[in-house]
């Protein structure tokens, strides 16, 4: 992630991050005291969803910070858009 990252931004991620700490340790729990796959699954798709929403806040300041850095540096707009390409591939 850009060192120039929006403060808010990151406290969001942080605070959003903490959260999935916290599901992924009750998801351990749920396990250990054998509680029903379904329920358990449940709570991987609410870790795998919030995951994705923290992953596409990255994804968006990445694209934001890549073109704003090749507009200052006189780049065409398509070199920033193969790089996140690039990002984004390894994401999904």
């Amino acid at each position: 992630m850009p060192a120039n990252i929006n403060i808010e931004l990151q406290q969001d991620l942080m605070a959003r991050l903490k959260k999935i700490e916290g599901q992924v340790r009750g998801i351990h729990k749920m396990i250990a005291e054998n509680r029903s796959c379904s329920d358990v699954v449940i709570q991987l798709a609410a870790v795998k969803a919030a995951i994705n929403r923290v992953g596409f806040s990255v994804l968006a300041c990445h694209l934001a910070t890549s073109i704003q850095e090749n507009m200052d540096q006189g780049k065409e707009i398509n070199d920033s858009l193969e790089d996140f390409m690039k990002v984004f591939k390894k994401f999904s």
